[in-house]
Order: C-alpha cells, then sequence, then structure tokens
C-alpha cells in the first residue's frame, strides 16, 4: 500500500490505521518534508514529489492500493495558483501513475471544501450539493474542486477504481504545522484571540478521519463520495471550549466581518515580506460568512463510519501542543 502525506497531519494519523490494520506501508514524501512525524520503523520511505512523474512510477510500483491524502493546504500563497496547479496536477499524476502501476483500489482525500454550505445556516450539507469552481472561494477550495473532478472523470473514462472521502475539518494530535484549524487551537489556547467572528465548523478527531479511510478502502462504492465528519460547532463553542480547557476565559467579543477584513490585508502583505503564512486571509474571512456544517449520513450507513465526540479531539489536539512545545 502507498500512502502520500504521511508527514502530515491526517497523513500519518493514516499510516498508523493501515498499519494497525496489518497492510504493509510505504509513503512517498518530498525530501524537504518535516520527519517529525515520521517515526516508524516498519515503514517504507520513498522519496519525492507527488508532481514528479519517475518518483511517482518507482513509488507506486509492486503496490495493489493508493491512498492518496497529499495536498497543498493552505488557504494564501504569493501566487494563488500554484495551489490549485499543485493539487490539480498532482492528483491527476497520481492516478494515472495508479492506473498504469495496475493498483487495484484508490482512495483520494478530498474535501468538503468540495460541497455547497448550508443556504440557511443551519441545515447540514451533504455529498448531494458539489460546488463548482466557479462558485468555490479562493485558491485552496477551487483546487480541491478541480482535483475531484479529475479524479471523477478518469472513473468513469478510464475505468480507475477510486473511491473518494471528503473529510471535514480534522483536528487532534501530530498537526506539525500546524494547519490553519490547529493555528486557531494553539493561538486561543496561549490567549491570543480575544474576539471572534460568527461561523461554526464541522469538527472530527483526525483518527475518526483516518479509520474512514479503512472502511472506504473496504466498503465503499467506486466514484461514490463519502464525508467523514463529527460535530457541528459554532466557533464561539470551539473557542470557549479550549479556553475550558486550558483554564482561561473564553472571548465574549463577536466581531463583524468588516472589522477583520483590514487585519486579513495587512496579514497577507505582511507575510509577502515574511515569508509566513498569515493568520487572517482574505479568503478565510469570506468563508466566514457561511456555517460549514455537514452530514456524514452516507458514510455512516454505508461504511460503517463513526466519530467521537470533537470535544476529544481538542483536548488530544491541545496535549499534543503542550508536550510539543507549541504553547509555550
Amino acid at each position: 500500500m502507498l500512502i502520500t502525506g504521511a508527514s502530515g497531519f491526517l497523513g500519518s494519523a493514516l499510516v498508523d490505521v493501515f498499519r494497525r490494520a496489518g497492510f504493509p506501508v510505504r509513503i512517498l514524501v518530498r525530501a524537504s518534508s518535516p520527519r517529525r512525524n515520521l517515526t516508524w520503523t516498519d515503514v517504507e520511505i520513498a522519496e519525492g514529489d507527488m508532481r514528479d512523474p519517475a518518483a511517482v512510477a518507482a513509488a507506486m510500483r509492486g503496490q495493489r492500493y493508493l491512498i492518496h491524502a497529499a495536498a497543498d493546504y493552505r488557504l494564501w500563497a504569493p501566487d494563488r495558483e500554484e495551489i490549485v496547479r499543485t493539487n490539480r496536477d498532482g492528483t491527476r499524476l497520481m492516478m494515472q501513475a495508479a492506473l498504469e502501476a495496475g493498483v487495484e483500489r484508490v482512495v483520494y482525500t478530498s474535501s468538503v471544501a468540495t460541497i455547497r454550505p448550508p443556504a440557511d445556516g443551519v441545515t447540514p450539507s451533504d455529498e448531494s450539493m458539489p460546488l463548482t469552481p466557479e462558485t468555490a472561494i479562493g485558491a485552496y477550495k477551487r483546487s480541491k474542486v478541480v482535483a475531484e473532478r479529475v479524479v471523477e472523470e478518469m472513473v468513469a473514462r478510464d475505468g480507475l477504481q477510486a473511491v473518494i472521502v471528503n473529510p471535514s475539518t480534522p483536528i487532534g494530535p501530530r498537526d506539525v504545522k500546524p494547519t490553519p484549524t490547529g493555528r486557531i487551537i494553539q493561538e486561543a489556547a496561549l490567549g491570543k484571540m480575544p474576539a471572534f467572528v460568527d461561523t461554526g465548523l464541522n469538527l472530527a478527531h483526525v483518527d475518526d478521519v483516518a479509520e474512514g479511510h479503512l472502511l472506504a478502502l473496504r466498503k465503499g462504492r467506486i466514484g461514490e463520495r463519502y464525508i467523514l465528519g463529527g460535530e457541528d460547532v459554532f466557533l464561539s463553542q470551539m473557542l470557549a471550549d479550549i479556553a475550558g480547557i486550558v483554564g482561561r476565559k473564553p472571548p465574549t467579543v463577536s466581531l463583524p466581518r468588516a472589522a477583520v477584513y483590514p487585519v486579513a490585508v495587512f496579514a497577507q502583505l505582511a507575510a509577502r515580506v515574511t515569508g509566513r503564512q498569515p493568520f487572517a486571509t482574505v479568503d478565510g474571512i469570506r468563508m466566514s460568512r457561511y456555517r460549514m456544517f455537514f452530514s456524514d449520513g452516507k458514510a455512516r450507513a454505508e461504511l460503517g463510519y463513526r466519530a467521537r465526540p470533537y470535544r476529544e479531539g481538542l483536548s488530544d489536539a491541545i496535549s499534543w501542543f503542550r508536550e510539543a512545545g507549541y504553547l509555550a
């Protein structure tokens, strides 16, 4: 089995799940990828970029299954189209290599970023509500939409044996970068988020999302999409729960989005100078107009997927951040 993205947050959880299930695991990682999560002694490491045809072909050789979880997960980049190119073209190359290598089954890690958020802000969306590239907000969402379409087209046209999973927002341990949501948890735990905007997320423990990939490999229908989610949570509640875990007072100030836009613009300008990812982005503020609430009913019914209470993910994330020195 080949797993991509294994040095990252979800990817490392995937390796643990498939190892425990008895699969021999090979991982494809870039030479520049962080090695903090690569602690296994029984995992074969193939070095290379998912956009390098020779490296991908070599890594794919002899593998029965592919779990393609690698992606450029940024809400901002100096060159926005770089995110689209990486996720679209890298996915196409991986899927083509899987076809040429005779891989029996693929699980492609998409995202709920490809699904339209609820119009009323309350009723959870499901797999029957896809976004189009034109309606996706920001380069990251658009990149995931077009990459998902690549997989769907190859299933229909080329007979690619792929199942698509759409994780919501994973939280938990080993978030080394951290992800945009992990940064919210980190900053809130440090008491650096005194206010919030009115929005909401669907939060799931990263290990449950990883388990959902195993279920999709075993039980998923070819060409189908499955949301791997957890609980729908208002951002204000999430911040209050973080405050409760670390023993701080929860923020109580709700800001209008108009007040946050200038902060995001300044943060992006500063990022061009520092090279560091901005904490607030214009696309992130635009996305916050919608509550990202989703239903994982299909995955529960067809795969047997289950998710633990989201507060366990918060607690595990904070514990890991603390032990790893992120909360010093």
